[in-house]
């Protein structure tokens, strides 16, 4: 069965795969200082950015796909903070991407981009931090304003329609 919004179940894809990247990178660098080929141990970290920036991008697109509804309930601004850290995440997500490929040349250029990469990784970790602490934000609230989850506590529908009539139930 699919999730229905789909947006909160991919994310999750991200950041379990940004946080893992670092340590791939790592093992990948520790492993070839041991004796491994550079193309066979660099190989993980690659794959893990590859499947990193695919998910990124399957994150934005199910944000997207959602904006409307979430809106309503968050407000614009705080949605578009949201859409443009997630762009920007994914944009540095292509980039380290792009520069952990290069890894996989050999001599002076393939090493040079392993380290690069290393250190990029650790970049990717706060970009994705910025974009989960908004998301998490619009979900729960940021301490002055009510989250899509608050909203929609006690059965109220999560597009917020249900907020206004919640309100009225307090006095019960």
């Amino acid at each position: 069965m699919i999730p229905d919004p789909l947006h909160p179940a991919v994310v999750h894809f991200p950041i379990v795969l940004m946080a893992f990247l670092p340590l791939a990178a790592l093992g990948a660098l520790w492993a070839v200082r041991r004796g491994a080929a550079p193309l066979r141990a660099w190989a993980v970290p690659v794959a893990v950015a590859g499947a990193l920036t695919l998910s990124a991008w399957a994150a934005l697109q199910t944000g997207q796909a959602q904006e409307d509804r979430a809106e309503d309930v968050v407000g614009e601004q705080r949605l578009e903070a949201h859409e443009e850290s997630g762009e920007r995440f994914l944009i540095l997500s292509g980039v380290v991407l792009a520069i952990s490929a290069l890894g996989l040349l050999a001599g002076a250029p393939g090493r040079g981009a392993r380290a690069v990469a290393t250190v990029a990784t650790f970049g990717l970790l706060v970009a994705g931090y910025q974009v989960g602490h908004s998301g998490g934000g619009l979900v729960y609230g940021d301490g002055s304003s009510p989250g899509v989850s608050q909203l929609s506590a006690g059965g109220g529908e999560s597009t917020g329609q249900g907020a206004e009539r919640d309100k009225g139930d307090d006095d019960d």
